[in-house]
């Protein structure tokens, strides 16, 4: 088989064509549950993904060096002409070498953007030369100058595609981005403060100088605040009796109490908006309000819980029994009373819970949950 193309450059015709010839070979001679191993340059014949996600590193990427006999995707050995080479699936002990975070899977989730018919070229791709595909041109510049100008949110996926793609360390089965994740969701499970953190941060760089550790909390946020769901600062009365919020944003005082907006009450302040950077005072008290309309829509954007959110409606067991808050006369009664709403079964319905509650201490418990 001829295998020339693989030297041309990646934006041509022919290697495009080749790709695609090599993909149909693979697919016919190794495939595991619609896989095969990627033998791009990062992937290395280690992680196993499905025909589209292997086009698009082989374009973007190319193939390992000097990977022309394809060993790895069914083609038989000169001394083993008998045979092929079909490495293990990773549900059979090759599960060690897999990513198993599936942080493309996140990222397409939380951008609503399916990997069908996607071109993720991102926009420092490299070539050798000028050239145009699917109407983006890349040139030699490091830069992409599409047709239309990208939006925030695709710069953002872009911007974490990168991150997603820095190995931690060269040959590490983690990449940057999963390395925060992974260490922020510990520091969420565990109570850490951010000091802790950085301090731990701080061991790490020292104990590992080859790894790509952010140097901070702060810098570990920046790396994943763009995957979304974060949270509002609203300042407030330090006794609970007001927002500073909407029309009461800039007022300097609490109206029922009186108390002052800022812990440094006398201090200099050197910015008109108390929430410029430049503001040196500090909010008495301050409300982190996590917007819930985002969060509904990650689940129905997520691939991984957007089906569970119709199963009361596609899934149930209906068989009188009360066996779901969907059988209850509660649903029921909001049902008849708002048939529209009741009528997709995507409309989602908030149900407040007040065990654990004690608002005013009247009870023996000494907090509120």
């Amino acid at each position: 088989m001829d295998r020339t193309w693989m030297n041309f450059s990646r934006a041509s015709n022919e290697y495009q064509n080749g790709v695609q010839s090599f993909l149909d070979f693979s697919f016919h001679n190794s495939s595991q549950e619609n896989m095969i191993l990627c033998p791009c340059k990062k992937c290395g014949n280690i992680y196993w993904h499905y025909r589209e996600v292997v086009y698009e590193h082989l374009i973007i990427d190319g193939f390992i060096r000097g990977y022309k006999k394809w060993i790895f995707h069914g083609e038989c050995t000169p001394n083993r002409a008998s045979s092929t080479i079909n490495p293990g699936y990773p549900y059979s002990g090759y599960r060690q070498y897999v990513r198993e975070d599936d942080m493309e899977g996140t990222m397409r989730d939380a951008f609503n953007i399916r990997s069908e018919g996607f071109q993720s070229f991102p926009p420092n791709y490299v070539g050798s030369d000028d050239y145009n595909i699917d109407g983006n041109t890349f040139m030699e510049t490091r830069r992409t100058v599409p047709d239309e100008q990208l939006n925030d949110e695709a710069v953002k996926f872009y911007t974490l595609l990168g991150e997603m793609n820095e190995e931690l360390y060269e040959g590490s089965k983690f990449s940057k981005m999963s390395f925060c994740i992974r260490l922020f969701h510990l520091k969420c499970l565990g109570g850490w403060t951010r000091n802790s953190l950085t301090m731990l941060l701080e061991l790490l760089r020292e104990m590992f100088l080859f790894a790509k550790i952010p140097q901070s909390c702060k810098d570990m946020k920046k790396v994943i605040k763009d995957l979304g769901l974060g949270y509002n600062k609203i300042h407030s009365c330090p006794n609970d009796c007001m927002l500073y919020w909407g029309d009461r944003r800039n007022q300097q005082s609490c109206h029922v109490c009186g108390k002052s907006h800022w812990m440094n009450r006398d201090a200099e302040d050197v910015n008109e908006d108390e929430y410029g950077p430049q503001s040196i005072r500090k909010p008495n008290k301050i409300l982190r309000y996590f917007p819930l309309i985002p969060r509904l829509q990650r689940l129905f954007m997520s691939s991984k819980t957007a089906e569970f959110m119709m199963w009361h409606h596609d899934q149930r067991l209906d068989d009188g029994l009360l066996r779901h808050p969907t059988d209850s006369l509660a649903w029921k009664s909001f049902n008849n009373k708002f048939p529209s709403f009741a009528s997709d079964p995507r409309s989602v319905r908030l149900g407040l819970a007040s065990n654990g509650f004690n608002p005013f201490k009247i009870m023996s418990t000494s907090y509120s949950t």
